[in-house]
């Protein structure tokens, strides 16, 4: 019965490492996409804005629920935005359920008198959540073109200029940016995330967009052809990121996208680890939702190449790593036992030098993206070096409460789209300890993260008996990664 317990730990051990590797091997063909794209958008068809004829009619959408800490600032720079007020309508799609629904209304109305077509609009059946109030604005949005901002973000004052341009190309469906942050620098846990987010705003949208292969529209700081919403079948609230949905049924129906890397639309992280688990949870179930949903359509669509089915396969997947990750975890104590107990299954573990391989694959991965954005040299490697364990090891410390989330997907557990509260709060003497949207409860995956903490403790001891220090680095970082995330949790509530 050991024996037979042990090499179902191996064998579940083995299958993850692997999944993992190959999601490394996926992210090294997308840097060397990254590293090859030309950059230059010169050779794309555009319009000419200076030509009358040639400017679109643009709807800016932007969905917002309870936001009363950020609403002045969005609606103010959005009505900087430089495009022809003829040519331009705003909708405020307000979800709210609070008193900023009066004082938005209020802002609206302002607004309103200097000219510029913006619409306040509220609905009293909230079904759908985001997905459901961009459908309903898209009813009667005067564009062809609707560029979407969630509340936090602020466009520069010449975005739509550096965007709409590119839908002259009558097949490309989404114009999408790359993300910048506004408070990057506000806290490890605001730094962690940037530096996760920049990857995925360089090498992986870069990485597939530059080789035809599924990009994501990310929800916000994009554009949308109203044509291709449409012809893809609208938007649909039965998952947790209609923004990913959407966008692979749209790809399917040979709609392009277009990613332009070098316009940067900044936005806020969040400050506090509540609201950043919200959106880990929305965002890793709702990828697992969508690999559910659309994964088969992938596998057998007939107008896609085979690369870019499996980056697409990868992509749809890329959530369900973390289930991966944390099945790796927990069982690399019990698997350093089998390996001291039973010896002729040592050269099983020899799979181990896959995990090495994959983070270096990584690590050299999120370096050029790094530097792409934060610039080369020494000083800047070290910086480099330093966030990058700390990201690792915080993002093992998420793993339990992520994995949870992909689980729920995989098995089509429906839950309520949570919103992430805003800040409006860019650096440390800013306090967020009085915003009402936090929630005021502690998760209770605290205590099993507290437990797993003690666990990868007792893990880098059984290294000592053992004589066995392969691990001890890994049992580390899961041991500061979990630690991390209880203590952030129990300490920083409203």
């Amino acid at each position: 019965m050991a024996l037979a317990l042990a090499y179902l730990i191996i064998v579940i051990y083995s299958i993850s490492l692997l999944l993992i590797f190959f999601y490394s091997l996926a992210q090294l063909n997308l840097l060397i996409n990254y590293l090859s794209q030309k950059r230059e958008n010169t050779t794309a068809p555009k319009f000419n804005l200076l030509d009358p004829k040639e400017i679109p009619f643009v709807t800016i959408q932007l969905p917002v629920f309870n936001e009363e800490y950020v609403m002045d600032r969005l609606l103010e720079n959005i009505a900087k935005i430089e495009y022809p007020k003829s040519k331009l309508e705003i909708q405020v799609l307000d979800d709210s359920t609070d008193d900023t629904v009066i004082t938005t209304a209020a802002t609206v109305t302002k607004l309103q008198e200097t000219g510029l077509d913006i619409q306040h609009i509220t609905r009293t059946d909230r079904s759908g959540f985001k997905a459901g109030a961009l459908k309903e604005g898209l009813k009667v949005a005067k564009g062809e073109f609707i560029a979407i901002f969630d509340a936090d973000f602020l466009p520069a004052s010449d975005w739509l200029k550096k965007t709409v341009i590119y839908f002259k190309d009558e097949e490309i469906g989404v114009v999408q940016t790359r993300w910048g942050h506004l408070n990057r620098d506000y806290s490890t846990l605001t730094k962690i995330q940037a530096f996760a987010l920049d990857a995925h705003f360089t090498l992986e949208q870069v990485g597939r967009n530059s080789k035809g292969h599924f990009i994501n529209f990310n929800g916000t700081a994009g554009i949308w052809r109203k044509e291709c919403i449409i012809d893809a079948g609208n938007w649909e609230g039965d998952t947790l990121t209609e923004d990913l949905d959407l966008s692979y049924r749209a790809q399917l129906k040979d709609w392009k996208f277009k990613y332009l890397e070098n316009v940067e639309t900044p936005a806020e992280l969040p400050v506090v680890i509540s609201a950043a688990r919200s959106q880990q949870f929305r965002w890793n179930k709702g990828g697992a939702e969508n690999f559910r949903k659309t994964v088969w359509s992938v596998i057998t669509a007939k107008n896609i190449p085979f690369k870019t089915k499996f980056h697409g396969v990868m992509h749809l997947l890329n959530s369900s790593m973390f289930l991966c990750v944390f099945l790796v975890a927990l069982l690399s104590i019990p698997s350093l036992y089998i390996k001291n107990t039973y010896g002729h299954l040592d050269w099983v573990f020899s799979l181990l030098s896959l995990f090495t391989v994959s983070t270096i694959i990584l690590f050299v991965c999120y370096w050029f993206t790094y530097k792409s954005i934060q610039g080369s040299g020494f000083n800047n490697f070290v910086d480099y070096i330093r966030i990058f364990f700390t990201f690792f090891s915080v993002a093992l410390g998420f793993s339990l409460h992520n994995t949870i989330a992909v689980i729920e997907g995989h098995m089509g557990k429906r839950s309520e789209f949570v919103r992430t509260p805003k800040f409006n709060i860019s650096t440390i003497k800013q306090s967020w300890k009085g915003n009402k949207y936090l929630a005021k409860k502690l998760s209770p995956n605290m205590i099993l993260e507290f437990a797993l903490m003690i666990y990868f403790m007792f893990g880098m001891y059984s290294a000592i008996p053992l004589n066995d220090f392969g691990l001890f680095p890994f049992h580390f970082m899961l041991f500061l990664g979990f630690g991390f995330v209880f203590f952030k949790s129990l300490t920083s509530r409203a």
